[in-house]
């Protein structure tokens, strides 16, 4: 049995030179690999960072499929991938490619494959890729606990190699590529009773495969380690790398994804969170959004995601403090220690800042734009779920009085007149340092901006030093490549002991559509959350709109931004979590309408995760995170999970919606609508 990771995740003991998975953390380089031919688009050595989807489509509807298949390469797919459940849904794969190639449409098709080894074989021979899971390709996820023994292990190694080497000889002779796809949630009970459900298992289900074929001299793979979870998926992509460097095996061709990742905002913020924070460290090769939407809508956020690295090489260089990159902890969630300041740092969760500075004559019901509604007939304020923490007010006097909860923050010359109702904002930490000399600064809480491009700030930080529990950082960067700009400045900050929470701000060209600032926003910030790295959030715009509806609008679509960012990284839970699949031909009820009506019923349920999956392959399994599951069982049939665990089958669809929620009322976790504050 192969041994396990040879860092020590679980501590601060990882070095520079342990890190193989990346070039630099502080300098983009993207990963060199082996070049995989897949038809006429090969992928990885110095090709471009591809963009795929899937069809929804059933695969025996060889029309619809075609056409389908169709709008997705007329969007910008250049893989187009669709599921063989079964031996006929394989077989008719030819049909399709026929089809597609007799329209002028020579785009790679690739066959997804889950349970059936018989199917992939016969796929083998008719597409120019196959996908295979290897948790379910030959092994079985019972959810039994079982300890294995090295014999009995080994011998479930052996059934491997008698189901997938014939099908290896078969993609060697026809030049078929195989895509080695670990997905989080259907992990083997081998696997997971050995290595556990979490990345090492993730990495050593692949491996297995893998491994087999550098044995047959066979290197035309690609690799993916699909989680709905952006932290597992991310730190399961980096394990893998630095696996395939300590066993020497080659540098393959990374295909990247969130599973299951949502619709609308919320699916767009987690796929980049994941997705972006890989390719910032110059890992991935191809990438997959799965959005619960159309397919061909999946193609423009993929190709935003990819296209900002075409010109990512040569960004300013990033001068990182000598020692601040030997404490890192890159395969496991580890939360970077800071003294507790206000409600920000240690245990607490990340807060969200609105900058309200630019609002022109600033009234109650403008507060609405950031959580807050103020109720005149009863002269008090409410508040929902994601409303924001702390408004930046910059050099605009406090306005009214502040509803509960809710904080202001003032440059500190506007502050010394209102001192009761907000806290003060320094420049610079020398501003703070002279103010406080004087007594011109708070007693409890004191913003101090830092700015990652003026190499003298940490110096000037550092030099500083003082052993004071009311300082926040508020951190920003004008540097291209922000993500690695601002961890080598909090690792920096480490390595000198400097514990003051960190507060990210991040600014944005106005002209940014909102698809592309949740996309750089996400990769920007969630990356840094991912890496347990930030305690506070403060975004913006480098010029808000004149008028005051489209101001307020923008401030509504940025505080929306902030706690989907916090949520997609795992950091801060402030909402529903639906965790649904983007559909395809095993979907056996309409994924998108579904979903809609279970968002409409349960959107105010904070914090509860639900798993809405078209078909057994994708639910329980990739499910794993939620706390309920909706799974098509039969046509017009519905089972219902509590967490892993049936609790209901064969639901008809017109019941479903109305059991689950009563299933989640007699958990005690139910709340009623009309109670919740909007």
């Amino acid at each position: 049995m192969p041994e396990l990771p040879s860092l020590e995740t679980g501590t601060m003991a990882t070095t520079l030179q342990q890190l193989k998975y990346c070039f630099s953390l502080v300098e983009y380089k993207r990963r060199e690999t082996i070049e995989v031919h897949i038809g006429d688009t090969p992928l990885g050595g110095k090709n471009p960072i591809r963009v795929q989807s899937m069809t929804t489509t059933d695969t025996m509807d060889t029309e619809a499929t075609v056409a389908q298949s169709i709008r997705m390469i007329e969007a910008g797919c250049e893989y187009v991938r669709i599921t063989a459940p079964s031996i006929k849904e394989a077989e008719n794969l030819a049909n399709i490619r026929k089809a597609l190639r007799a329209k002028g449409y020579n785009t790679p098709l690739v066959a997804d494959i889950h349970f059936t080894p018989n199917a992939a074989e016969i796929a083998a021979r008719l597409v120019e890729k196959v996908r295979i899971n290897p948790g379910n390709y030959v092994d079985k996820k019972r959810f039994e606990v079982f300890e294995y023994t090295d014999a009995q292990y080994n011998e479930e190694i052996e059934k491997i190699r008698e189901k997938f080497i014939p099908f290896l000889k078969i993609c060697k002779e026809y030049g078929t590529a195989i895509r080695i796809g670990t997905n989080h949630g259907s992990l083997s009970d081998r696997i997971i009773n050995r290595y556990g459900d979490n990345p090492a298992g993730m990495v050593e289900s692949a491996l297995e495969f893998l491994r087999i074929c550098e044995e047959f001299n066979y290197y035309n793979v690609v690799l993916s380690m699909k989680s709905s979870n952006p932290q597992v998926m991310v730190q399961a992509y980096r394990l893998l790398v630095q696996k395939l460097q300590e066993e020497n095996l080659k540098p393959y061709p990374l295909h990247l994804g969130v599973t299951e990742a949502g619709d609308g905002e919320d699916g767009r913020i987690k796929s980049a969170t994941g997705i972006g924070t890989l390719l910032e460290d110059g890992l991935g090769d191809t990438v997959r959004v799965s959005l619960t939407e159309e397919p061909e809508f999946e193609m423009p956020v993929g190709r935003k995601l990819a296209t900002r690295y075409d010109s990512r090489a040569g960004h300013p260089k990033i001068n990182a403090l000598e020692g601040g990159l030997q404490q890192f902890s890159p395969f496991q969630y580890q939360k970077r220690h800071t003294q507790e300041v206000a409600n920000f740092g240690k245990d607490n969760v990340p807060r969200v800042i609105i900058d309200f500075s630019q609002v022109p004559d600033v009234q109650m019901a403008d507060f609405k734009a950031f959580g807050y509604s103020y109720l005149p007939a009863l002269d008090k304020w409410g508040s929902n779920d994601t409303a924001s923490d702390y408004v930046f007010l910059g050099t605009q006097p406090v306005p009214f009085m502040m509803p509960n909860g809710l904080k202001a923050i003032q440059h500190q010359s506007v502050w010394e007149e209102t001192k009761d109702e907000a806290f003060p904002y320094f420049e610079h930490i020398y501003a703070y340092l002279d103010c406080l000399k004087w007594g011109h600064a708070d007693t409890y809480l004191n913003f101090v901006a830092c700015r990652t491009t003026d190499e003298q700030d940490l110096k000037d930080l550092v030099a500083a030093k003082i052993n004071d529990a009311s300082i926040v950082l508020v951190l920003s960067t004008e540097n291209p490549h922000a993500l690695a700009d601002l961890r080598q400045f909090v690792l920096g900050m480490r390595a000198a002991q400097i514990n003051y929470p960190v507060v990210v701000r991040r600014t944005y060209p106005a002209a940014l559509d909102t698809e592309t600032l949740q996309i750089y926003a996400s990769t920007d910030v969630g990356g840094l959350l991912i890496d347990g790295m930030g305690d506070g959030i403060m975004l913006g715009l480098e010029a808000w709109p004149t008028e005051k509806t489209a101001h307020l609008e923008q401030i509504k679509q940025v505080n929306s931004l902030s706690f989907g960012i916090l949520q997609a990284a795992r950091t801060r839970m402030t909402k529903t979590e639906y965790i649904s699949c983007p559909s395809c031909g095993r979907t056996l009820f309409d994924l998108q309408e579904t979903t809609a009506m279970i968002r409409k019923r349960t959107d105010h349920l904070k914090g509860v995760k639900i798993g809405i999956m078209g078909c057994i392959v994708n639910g329980p399994g990739e499910m794993a995170d939620a706390d309920y599951g909706y799974v098509g069982s039969g046509k017009d049939r519905i089972t219902l999970y509590r967490g892993q665990n049936v609790v209901k089958r064969s639901v008809p669809t017109a019941q479903a919606v109305d059991q689950l929620i009563e299933l989640i009322k007699e958990d005690g976790r139910w709340i009623d609508p009309t109670l919740v504050e909007v």
